[in-house]
């Protein structure tokens, strides 16, 4: 099978994707195509929105929908780095220790309310997302493939938070945010709870781990034009240089804007990448990279804003010259 055959059966295969999680999650097509853009480019997911959005229900939908072993950890104050790792237990039987892997020895792991942990316990979570491995007293242990992590998050600002580090935030390809249902997607939310008569969901896999894997593989043939990766190149350097901005985005930044708009690529349909697929992830990929300049954080500008003016200032790659050196 050529790769352009390959390509259009898993954008075909993501529209499935989409329409069983969208059985379940109502009115965000776009924020979940995003994630999945994330989950396909190989990346880790930040949702955060107010509490009873859908974003836990989305990730346990994709986990699901993706056929992927799934488990969750309820970050709270008192959670220890071992509960999500794993440790070493004597066996008082065998008369040696055995290590019992913690809930991030899965395919999917929903870390639920990150931000109500402490630094120390979010920093376990720093070699497992980057390495795909932890190390516990001093033995290194492989995580499965694929692994992905979708961490739900309460706004900053709300009771009971920590700030996530830059460090922590730097190893999510993507934070996003489902917003409020307008009246007619609230209404149907109600109406299908009150349909099925139950409050749990369960939806068929449409793939699972090594169907994804091969969806990830067909992902890395897509085409990009070396102007659409100088583009993703000039749009994170402009957040270094940018007025508002004390820290802008790292290198990993214009990586992940490159791998993610190929995958959202992908699952639009399209087998090449065009400034609009960069642009319809850059807020999702760039904005949680950066850090304002202290004086602004009381006034109106925001990471949003300043993402919105590097697109705007940032010379555009041409689509039509793209589209000719196919």
């Amino acid at each position: 099978m050529t790769s352009s055959h390959q390509l259009a059966t898993v954008s075909s295969r993501c529209g499935e994707i989409l329409d069983r999680v969208g059985e379940a999650v109502v009115g965000t097509r776009e924020p979940l195509a995003l994630v999945l853009s994330s989950i396909l480019a190989g990346g880790h997911v930040l949702l955060e929105d107010f509490p009873g959005l859908g974003k836990t229900l989305a990730a346990r939908s994709f986990a699901q929908t993706l056929g992927l072993d799934f488990k969750r950890a309820q970050f709270t104050p008192d959670l220890l780095p071992a509960d999500l790792t794993g440790s070493f237990i004597y066996d008082q039987k065998q008369g040696e220790f055995e290590f019992r892997p913690g809930p991030l020895f899965t395919g999917l792991l929903l870390a639920d309310e990150i931000n109500r942990t402490p630094p120390k316990t979010q920093s376990a979570l720093l070699e497992a997302m980057q390495e795909r491995q932890v190390t516990i007293e001093g033995q290194t242990f492989l995580l499965p493939t694929p692994f992905h992590v979708i961490a739900t998050a309460n706004p900053v600002e709300y009771e009971g938070t920590y700030p996530l580090p830059e460090a922590q935030l730097d190893r999510f390809l993507m934070r996003v945010s489902f917003g409020y249902p307008d009246t007619g997607e609230e209404w149907e939310i109600v109406n299908r709870r009150l349909a099925r008569q139950r409050e749990e969901q369960m939806l068929s896999p449409v793939t699972n781990a090594a169907g994804l894997g091969e969806m990830q593989a067909a992902v890395e043939t897509a085409t990009v034009d070396p102007d659409i990766s100088r583009y993703c190149v000039a749009l994170a350097a402009a957040t270094r240089v940018h007025q508002h901005v004390l820290v802008g985005s790292s290198p990993r930044g214009a990586l992940g804007l490159t791998l993610a708009s190929r995958a959202y690529a992908v699952v639009q349909g399209r087998d090449y990448v065009t400034p609009e697929d960069v642009k319809a992830v850059a807020h999702a990929v760039l904005d949680h990279r950066l850090t304002l300049k202290p004086e602004l954080w009381m006034s109106s500008v925001s990471k949003a804003t300043v993402v919105t003016n590097v697109l705007s200032t940032v010379p555009t790659p041409s689509a039509r010259e793209v589209l000719e050196r196919r």
